[in-house]
């Protein structure tokens, strides 16, 4: 399977608590919920679109936490029936906690972390998917595991909160794929991996 990550992020990188409020308050950030005036169904379509390219997903405790208070107990069909991708697909978790994985489909990733992603993707399938999760995807993205970023762009900067490429993750070099904008200003990139960035200087 291919390892690929989709993450909303604000024109300043920021990448923390995008559905709501109180979604998550570490390190006192206060500025959660910023994705929803923007999420129209062009976003939504793209999403629909990832999604189906899911044989599983790949999760970081934190993300988890939030995805698995929210989707089982969705009532639109629309949105969190039983056959929603979100919850019908096997979900490998990767935490250090051992209390109980409620949300139905959930495993821990046991082991070091490079070695168990790379069994996964070692195996059948179309694409091991990694939503959210900045923890986890910076791990990976030191280990060179990720094949593909899905990035949502969102008209709003916050100044603070956490980012999802931040100081100290390697240099990497990425090649655009599809670029699609919505009418509400959401910029929709997919990128493959490029191996190592190239350098040079402006008029040489």
């Amino acid at each position: 399977m291919r390892l690929t990550v989709t993450t909303f992020l604000t024109l300043d990188g920021v990448m923390q608590a995008p559905g709501g409020r109180d979604e998550d308050r570490s390190n006192g950030f206060d500025l959660g919920g910023w994705l929803p005036p923007h999420f129209d169904e062009t976003v939504g379509g793209w999403m629909g679109e990832i999604l189906d390219r899911a044989d599983a997903l790949l999760l970081g405790r934190r993300t988890y936490d939030i995805m698995a208070a929210y989707w089982p107990h969705v009532t639109d069909p629309a949105e969190g029936s039983p056959d929603n991708p979100l919850n019908r697909l096997p979900k490998h978790v990767a935490t250090h906690r051992t209390d109980e994985l409620a949300w139905s489909g959930s495993q821990r990733l046991d082991g070091d972390l490079a070695t168990a992603v790379t069994e996964l993707k070692n195996r059948p399938g179309g694409e091991l998917q990694v939503h959210g999760s900045g923890s986890l995807v910076r791990s990976l993205l030191r280990e060179g595991l990720i094949d593909t970023y899905h990035l949502l762009l969102f008209p709003v900067v916050l100044g603070r909160g956490q980012r999802l490429f931040a100081d100290g993750v390697p240099p990497a070099g990425l090649r655009l794929t599809d670029s699609r904008t919505s009418g509400s200003g959401v910029t929709m990139l997919t990128y493959d991996s490029a191996g190592a960035p190239a350098f040079g200087t402006v008029g040489e």
